[in-house]
C-alpha cells in the first residue's frame, strides 16, 4: 500500500473535480467517474478553466496544463475504476457510501486504499462490513480543493498506520497540508466551523440582520467569505446535509440544529452557485 500511481475519483461535482485536478497536476493517472455524462462535461470545462487561470497567473505553463488534462480519464463506466486508491466524493449519505465502497472493493485488489472525502460521517461507520477495513481512510479536502491547502486525514477504528502514512505522503505530494485526525462526527474543521453557518442562520431566522449585512460584518472581521456566500459556493444542499448529519450524530444537541430557512432553500432547489440561485442570485 506504500505506492500510489493511479487514483479513481468517484463523483465529478465541485469537490470531486477539484480533487481530480489536484491529483492530475501532481502527475497521477486519474479516473474521474460520474454516472451523468453532462456532469463529466461540466467538470472538464471547470478543470480547464481553473488550469487556464493558473497559466494566466504564471503558476503553470501551457505544457503543464495540457499534461494535467491528459492525466485525467473522464468516464461513466464503473468498470474503469481500478486503481491504487479510490476516493469517493458523492452524496453525504452513509448507506450510499457503504454501497459504493462494497462495489469498489469487489473489483479492486485488497491493497487498494478506499478513501472518503466525507465532511461529517465517521470513517468507522463507512468501513463497517467492507472487506479489509484497515484500508478505509478519510481524506477530506476543502472547497475549492485546487486552492485550499488543508486536508484532514481521518483514521477509523480499524484503519492501519500504514494506510494513514500512505495517505499523508499522498497529500504532501499534492503540495497540500495534511493533518491527521481521530474519528469523530465532523472531525475538526466541520465540527468547529458548523457554527459559522448555524449561528448566521439563527440570526437570519430571528431577523437580527439581513444576510448581506451578516456577510459584510464577518468579512470585515477578516473572514474571506461571509457564511451565506460560502454556503452558496459549497452548495446549500450539501451544507444542510452535513449539518443534519452532525445534529443526528451528536444526539440532537440543539447547538447543531439545522435551519428551517436552509431546509426551505433545499426544498425549492435553490442550492447556490451550482443551481444559479441560493441566498444570492448567481
Amino acid at each position: 500500500m506504500s505506492s500510489i500511481n493511479s487514483i479513481a475519483i468517484i463523483g465529478s461535482g465541485t469537490m470531486g473535480s477539484g480533487i481530480a485536478q489536484v491529483c492530475a497536476q501532481a502527475g497521477y493517472h486519474v479516473f474521474l467517474y460520474d454516472i451523468n455524462d453532462s456532469a463529466l462535461n461540466k467538470a472538464k470545462v471547470g478543470i480547464e478553466k481553473n488550469l487556464d487561470t493558473a497559466v494566466e497567473k504564471g503558476k503553470m505553463t501551457q505544457n503543464e496544463k495540457l499534461e494535467s488534462i491528459k492525466n485525467i480519464l473522464f468516464t461513466s463506466k464503473f468498470e474503469d475504476l481500478k486503481a491504487d486508491l479510490c476516493l469517493e466524493a458523492i452524496l453525504e449519505k452513509l448507506e450510499v457510501k457503504q454501497d459504493l465502497m462494497q462495489r469498489l472493493a469487489a473489483q479492486n485488489s485488497k491493497d487498494c486504499i478506499l478513501a472518503s472525502n466525507t465532511s461529517s460521517i465517521p470513517i468507522t461507520q463507512i468501513a463497517r462490513g467492507i472487506p479489509h477495513p484497515e484500508r478505509v481512510v478519510g481524506i477530506h479536502f476543502f472547497n475549492p480543493a485546487h486552492l485550499m491547502k488543508l486536508v484532514e486525514i481521518i483514521a477509523g477504528v480499524e484503519t492501519s498506520d500504514t494506510v494513514m502514512d500512505t495517505a499523508e505522503s499522498l497529500v504532501l505530494q499534492l503540495k497540500k497540508t495534511p493533518v491527521k485526525v481521530k474519528d469523530a462526527p465532523g472531525f475538526i474543521v466541520n465540527r468547529v466551523a458548523r457554527h459559522y453557518y448555524v449561528e448566521a442562520l439563527k440570526l437570519l431566522e430571528e431577523d437580527v440582520a439581513t444576510l448581506e449585512n451578516i456577510d459584510a460584518l464577518m468579512e470585515s472581521m477578516g473572514f474571506r467569505m461571509g457564511p451565506f456566500k460560502l454556503m452558496d459556493l459549497i452548495g446549500i444542499d450539501t451544507n444542510f446535509s452535513v449539518t443534519s448529519s452532525l445534529y443526528e450524530q451528536f444526539f440532537y444537541d440543539p447547538k447543531f440544529r439545522p435551519s428551517r430557512i436552509q431546509k426551505q432553500k433545499v426544498d425549492a432547489g435553490h442550492w447556490g452557485k451550482k443551481s444559479g440561485k441560493g441566498f444570492y442570485a448567481s
